[in-house]
């Protein structure tokens, strides 16, 4: 007999031995997995790390994709990192995704006022999930709000005189593109004083961008919308007293650690930074049990503090996916490109941020003797640019610089306690927040 779960009515959250039940008995992944655990007096700590390429692998076939616990008959399906040509997909249960937006939505409500005016700027299409998730929390919040779906992919023009036409004054979307926004009302010398709250989602917003948004939204203050992805679900909320980069946790249908990169110690204490893992407590279909998420971050406030705050720090070493402005880059898929080019092994990507805008790095080490590194080099910056257009829109927004350099073996930096190369080294300066606005 088939199974039916799908289409039939859940339960909106689940123990972790019911999760653990469930899965272990219906995903070939997990039944590997957990095989070694026994059911009674479970703790997250007795559940192995998720390894990202194990989980991913086959994610592409979802008639064959060990993760999932069902057929895919009864879903919604999601591409994480549409941008990049192939990305991966994540897929939901329509209960799950309403128990998910609902959640979103109600924490969303403390970012919001009676009578807000809001304009979704996030985007639509190519299995993109960003704007369907604003537009369906929005749905949820508990105060009375008008939406104006307009997408990000709107005209920028019209956008202007339609925020003054409509007296939208809250816009929502992803940093680039509301910072790409800003920079077009300074071009044309235009300020919207009605804007009075920017929210943004998808992507970290640094202190010194905020200057951008002054210019040309005097009287705006500039929140997290909330942190969730795509494959990982809703991860953190937002209050009026978190300031750039802090979120709080949501407990209870995200339970999140932070986990010292090395040792696998879960960290406890404040302000020490690790990498950031989750646990969804209320998907059962695509299941995430101590899933790394690719952030790094450190608790703000004590353990059991109620909703208790942490900050984002930047991108783990051994993140899969780089996140710069609407743009995902995956690392195994440059990997495959320097490989394939270069015929090189040893390389990193680098994020920096310089001014207003973002600096993306990508570092190789030419073969000992190699001939017409200049070329090689020249083919290598084509072949990234091919696969991911977005970083030359991005670069002619003005919003990021990319290059591509080789170097010595001894340019790339190392872990500082495994001496291990890292893929990812993400430079940006994330502890530099202003206080909030409220």
């Amino acid at each position: 007999m088939p199974d039916t779960w799908t289409k039939t009515p859940m339960k909106e959250l689940f123990s972790l031995e019911q999760l653990i039940q469930y899965i272990r008995e219906h995903s070939r992944f997990y039944n590997q997995h957990l095989k070694h655990l026994a059911l009674e007096d479970l703790t997250l700590n007795d559940i192995p790390l998720i390894d990202a390429n194990n989980y991913w692998a086959g994610s592409h076939d979802l008639n064959d994709w060990t993760v999932l616990t069902a057929p895919v008959d009864d879903a919604l399906v999601f591409k994480t990192g549409g941008s990049t040509g192939q990305g991966k997909l994540a897929v939901y249960t329509h209960a799950e995704w309403q128990t998910m937006v609902r959640a979103f939505g109600e924490s969303l409500s403390m970012q919001l006022t009676d009578g807000d005016r809001v304009a979704n700027l996030f985007f639509s299409g190519d299995l993109y999930a960003s704007f369907l998730f604003i537009h369906d929390s929005l749905a949820h919040v508990r105060v009375s709000i008008s939406e104006f779906p307009f997408t990000g992919n709107v005209d920028l023009q019209g956008l202007a005189e339609a925020v003054g036409a409509h007296r939208i004054n809250v816009l929502a979307g992803v940093p680039a593109q509301l910072l790409k926004f800003a920079a077009h009302l300074t071009a044309h010398q235009r300020v919207l004083t009605g804007v009075d709250t920017l929210l943004y989602g998808g992507e970290s917003l640094f202190a010194d961008q905020l200057a951008i948004f002054a210019r040309a939204f005097p009287n705006a203050r500039v929140s997290s919308i909330g942190y969730a992805s795509v494959d990982a679900g809703i991860i953190g909320s937002s209050d009026r007293d978190c300031a750039l980069g802090e979120h709080r946790v949501f407990e209870p249908q995200t339970l999140l650690e932070i986990i010292d990169e090395h040792s696998g110690e879960v960290i406890n204490e404040c302000n020490r930074v690790g990498l950031l893992v989750v646990t969804n407590l209320s998907r059962r279909l695509m299941p995430l049990l101590r899933y790394p998420v690719g952030d790094r971050a450190c608790w703000l406030e004590p353990p059991a503090t109620p909703r208790r705050k942490f900050a984002l720090r930047g991108r783990s070493v051994h993140s899969q996916r780089v996140r710069v402005g609407v743009l995902s880059l995956f690392t195994d898929e440059v990997q495959d490109i320097v490989q394939r080019v270069a015929q090189s092994d040893q390389w990193q990507l680098r994020l920096e941020h310089l001014g207003h805008k973002d600096l993306l790095s990508v570092i190789w080490v030419p073969e000992v003797n190699a001939e017409a590194i200049e070329k090689t080099n020249r083919l290598l910056h084509e072949a990234l640019l091919a696969h991911s257009p977005g970083i030359g829109s991005l670069r002619q927004d003005g919003l990021l610089e990319f290059q591509v350099k080789p170097c010595a073996i001894d340019d790339l930096t190392l872990h500082p306690r495994s001496g291990k190369q890292l893929r990812v080294l993400d430079l940006r300066d994330y502890t530099c927040t202003p206080e909030p606005r409220l």
